[in-house]
């Protein structure tokens, strides 16, 4: 293809720069804990190669055992993110990811020729990134490993974590509030009453079922394509090498990864992908509602429900003055309609960017699905750390709507009846009395049994 001008200090060659030079598109590289990955991968792929005598046995350019050294050092590096400014392609390339995959095999060759102390400006590579780097690999394999190994880390140790601890600030609110009496709301009106603790044990299992989403999307990666190299055959690998390069990954993520029980499937289909960010779609819903609920709860604070107080980040206005806003709610709800809105391209690329044996959407799909971890995670941890753990219930506000509620008269039904319920509840709001109050204007039952029936704490849990 003639010559090209690549920068004298990068590590990478005349593929990357081709790259760069094609896809001046978005300015957004691949993200860095994919870059890491693929460097996580050529360690593994390297590791097993050597271990099957394929590096320095009798193939063309065997290797000696100082360079296989040198190579496996290199790949570690990329694993590091000591390289990751030499990853300059765009997210908007080649949808296999080749552009990217001879990316790392450049810089892991030329850094790999430096450690064994050669020259990498050399034209002729004794560390090739082809024959050696990319030795018994395909793009076609190698990279959507990659990505189910960057997204498989990422929420093993980013999303779960937070998710967890998110879970325990919720359920240790829940059980410290246990008896603060409120009331409920159904379709924003008012219902009967329940405790705040029963309202954050319900937020609180939200959390835990979102920990197991989290777990299922993780699952849904677990199968790698690796040694199925082009189309799924395996042509030029050994039979060993997927397996052996899963294992490997596998211990070294601490992550269970496992060879593709197809190879077909795993090159041919991104599904796992697809599913991965359905469940993370599902956890974005979820963190949604709790952000809005917890917005409703502490709005006012003389002209809304502020029946727990939001902690002060930043001042809410620029002409209201003392005004605070709840911006750590406001924050979540953005980034969580950013996940939902990346679902949809999860969905598109996976069912219309595969024909026969590839998909051809793979950097894209990386780098959302990676985003859409990243964006949870980091959310999730600002939400607890700067909202969520400094709650503080108010508990005059709680209680002070309960017994204006008309939904009160709900305790009543097995005494007097739905139809008589309804009239009291109706003449309530027509007079501004309480319940309470007409009952006892009109004795519609004696007074202590009546006292019982409308016990809110009572109504907080089935009756026997």
């Amino acid at each position: 293809m003639g010559d090209i001008e690549v920068p004298k200090l990068a590590y990478y060659g005349a593929q990357t720069q081709r790259a760069v030079e094609n896809f001046p598109i978005s300015g957004w590289s691949l993200p860095a804990g994919l870059i890491r990955a693929m460097g996580l991968v050529k360690f593994a792929c390297a590791k097993a190669n050597d271990d099957l005598g394929r590096l320095t046995g009798t193939g063309k350019n065997p290797l000696t055992d100082n360079q296989v050294s040198a190579l496996l050092k290199s790949c570690d590096e990329v694993a590091d993110g000591k390289h990751d400014t030499q990853f300059p392609v765009d997210v908007f390339q080649t949808g296999s990811g080749t552009s990217s995959n001879m990316n790392c095999n450049e810089v892991i060759s030329n850094r790999a020729i430096e450690i064994a102390g050669g020259d990498r400006f050399e034209a002729t590579k004794v560390i090739h990134p082809n024959d050696h780097v990319n030795m018994g690999q395909s793009t076609n394999d190698t990279f959507p490993t990659a990505i189910h190994v960057a997204v498989g880390i990422a929420i093993e140790r980013e999303l779960k974590p937070a998710l967890t601890r998110l879970t325990e600030v919720l359920r240790n609110q829940s059980e410290a509030w246990s008896n603060i009496i409120k009331i409920g709301r159904t379709h924003l009106m008012d219902a009967t009453p329940l405790t705040l603790g029963q309202e954050f044990g319900g937020f609180a299992r939200q959390a835990q079922l979102s920990v197991q989403r989290a777990n299922a999307a993780q699952q849904a990666i677990l199968e790698l394509p690796v040694g199925g190299t082009a189309v799924g055959s395996g042509i030029n690998t050994h039979p060993e090498f997927g397996g052996r390069v899963s294992e490997i990954l596998a211990e070294r993520s601490g992550v269970e990864f496992v060879e593709a029980a197809d190879h077909f499937e795993a090159n041919a289909q991104r599904d796992g992908l697809v599913e991965c960010h359905a469940e993370l779609k599902a956890i974005a819903s979820t963190m949604f509602n709790l952000a809005n609920n917890v917005r409703w709860l502490g709005s006012g604070p003389r002209c809304g429900f502020f029946e727990v107080q939001l902690p002060s980040r930043q001042p809410g206005s620029s002409i209201m003055p003392g005004k605070v806003n709840p911006v750590m709610c406001e924050s979540m709800m953005q980034l969580t309609a950013r996940v939902m809105g990346n679902d949809q391209t999860l969905t598109l690329c996976g069912a219309s960017g595969g024909q026969f044996q590839l998909n051809i959407m793979m950097p894209v799909m990386g780098q959302t699905t990676l985003e859409s971890i990243m964006l949870l995670s980091k959310g999730i941890s600002a939400f607890i750390d700067f909202c969520i753990a400094d709650l503080q219930p108010n508990i005059e506000a709680c209680e002070a709507a309960v017994e204006q509620s008309l939904s009160m008269v709900t305790s009543l039904n097995p005494l007097i009846g739905y139809e008589k319920a309804a009239s009291l509840a109706k003449q309530a709001f027509s007079t501004g009395k309480t319940i309470r109050e007409l009952c006892l204007e009109q004795e519609v039952l004696p007074e202590a049994t009546l006292n019982e029936a409308l016990d809110p704490m009572s109504m907080t849990r089935p009756q026997a």
